[in-house]
């Protein structure tokens, strides 16, 4: 029994659980995945944006200018990597010449700070690897890069060191209401099955998995059965929050999953930009961008395409060749043949273009936040506050005196001054012994990774909290390493360990006894 129960722990539930958590209110996550960051939030653009591009007066243009101010202040208390390295939105001859003066207008309605036209020679001085074809440029230097990950891990990680539970491997099958005269009861029943669920209890050590019902603090039966109880439900289901708001409401949302697919540059031609290389609207379409990542990539993308599938995270041929093509109208010699790894993520496109956010009309108690796409990411630390204000107004929650806003990421001895991180590895020899060569992290990280609150339980898991595995040979090397250091850790058998959660095992068995 919750005061809160959030579905889902991308990017907007976590702002949205960091923010609750500093009212004196028992809350807890609810995700169908094995960890935080598993859909939207961990396949994007990793982009902060500026805030010119949303229409005037729309919730995506007042969230995002507030989101990106927020931003400073956020990734110094969560110890995440964010840089402003300012965005360009550049002009082609083939563009409606005005375009820029559109954007440029609309950039100062929304409040927008420091928005500047450049034309053909400023901006080729700015960036000298634009295109030939650019003629004018917008220069927005409030925009940002941001790493996902960590922003959504150092969310999640905070929230529960002042107070929420996480539950993982948790979808939810079913929602019922409490009758409208029961005052006493909850008003919201979740319920679910999964024989792997996973419970994070608050700022929790993590333990071996799976838990057994004998455990005191295990909320499901022998089968998987799960019972969730909690006066407000707050919606933050991704690409899912139609199906959980249309359980409960006759509001009727419709989302539709917007495919982007992306290749990932090697670090060896990270610095070919510098600034994020937006293109402006054209009769080709929106187009794609380029832009250095926080870690010294370089990226490329998204396209766009309506899909079917919540589900249909594969990269095609015809995308990535059109990626190849678009990209060449803003910037000149990409290296492409430096990509190391590309692939595709999935927006929740909502059939009214703007985000849907907070309390549901016609069910008490229920407070959406839906249709997050682009600049749901820049937004999320606004859409946080503005959730967790709605809630905690309406619940009565009193603001803690002993909330502790500071979250420190795994430890990254490389990132030390060399005394320091000889120190360290003295200290404990493990941060001395390298297992990812390409990204140079060490038993040490994996360790920590594993151990903190919310750990690691997968692969994948550990590569988004210590990047083992995204470097230049994409975990080649390092993934047996890696998963005897799981094995050892949580004590699972070789067929346990996992890429990225139950049904995704890497070994099957062993070659003699097969």
């Amino acid at each position: 029994m919750y005061d809160v129960a959030i579905i889902g722990a991308g990017v907007i539930g976590c702002a949205i659980a960091r923010e609750l958590s500093r009212y004196r209110l028992s809350i807890c996550v609810i995700e169908r995945e094995e960890d935080v960051c598993c859909g939207t939030s961990k396949a994007n653009s990793a982009i902060i944006h500026a805030g010119y591009d949303a229409k005037p007066g729309s919730l995506k243009a007042r969230l995002n200018v507030e989101g990106n101010r927020l931003m400073d202040q956020l990734a110094e208390d969560l110890d995440i990597p964010f840089r402003r390295n300012g965005s360009l939105v550049v002009l082609t001859e083939d563009n409606d010449p005005h375009v820029l003066d559109k954007l440029y207008e609309q950039g100062l309605a929304n409040g927008v700070p420091d928005l500047r036209l450049l034309d053909r020679e400023e901006a080729h001085r700015m960036e000298p690897k634009l295109a030939e074809e650019v003629t004018d440029a917008l220069y927005a230097p409030t925009g940002g890069i941001v790493c996902p990950f960590e922003l959504t891990m150092g969310l999640a990680e905070n929230a529960s060191a002042n107070g929420v539970d996480f539950f993982f491997n948790a979808p939810v099958s079913s929602l019922e209401q409490a009758p409208a005269d029961d005052a006493v009861a909850p008003r919201f029943r979740i319920r679910g099955k999964n024989s792997n669920l996973r419970f994070e209890p608050q700022g929790s050590e993590n333990s071996p998995l799976p838990r057994t019902p004998e455990d005191p603090d295990f909320h499901a039966d022998a089968d998987g059965n799960f019972l969730i109880q909690a006066k407000v439900l707050v919606n933050a289901a991704g690409l899912y929050a139609d199906v959980i708001n249309n359980q409960l409401s006759s509001t009727g949302l419709h989302i539709t999953p917007r495919r982007g697919q992306y290749q990932l540059l090697d670090k060896s031609v990270g610095g070919h930009v510098d600034k994020t290389i937006f293109q402006a609207p054209s009769k080709m379409g929106k187009g794609v961008l380029v832009a250095p990542t926080v870690h010294g990539n370089l990226l490329v993308g998204p396209t766009a395409e309506d899909i079917d599938d919540k589900e249909g995270v594969n990269t095609t041929a015809e995308g990535l060749a059109l990626l190849a093509a678009t990209a060449a109208r803003s910037v000149a010699d990409l290296p492409l043949r430096e990509v190391i790894t590309s692939f595709a993520g999935l927006r929740a496109h909502e059939d009214g273009g703007d985000f849907v956010l907070g309390r549901c009309p016609d069910v008490p108690g229920l407070y959406n936040a839906a249709g997050i796409e682009s600049p749901g990411l820049s937004s999320a630390p606004a859409i946080g506050c503005m959730i967790a204000a709605q809630v905690a107004e309406d619940l009565g929650g009193l603001k803690k005196t002993d909330f502790n806003p500071i979250r420190h990421r795994v430890t990254d001895p490389g990132q030390a001054d060399p005394a320091l991180r000889n120190a360290r590895i003295r200290e404990n020899p493990a941060y001395g012994r390298i297992v990812c060569r390409c990204e140079s992290v060490s038993e040490g990280e994996i360790l920590e990774a594993i151990h903190r609150p919310l750990g690691a339980r997968s692969l994948d898991a550990v590569k988004r909290r210590t990047r083992a595995g995204m470097g230049r040979c994409q975990s080649g090397f390092c993934s047996p390493k890696v998963m005897e250091i799981l094995e050892q850790e949580l004590a699972l058998a070789p067929t346990q360990v996992s890429k990225h959660g139950p049904g995704s095992e890497i070994v099957c068995g062993r070659n003699k006894k097969i």
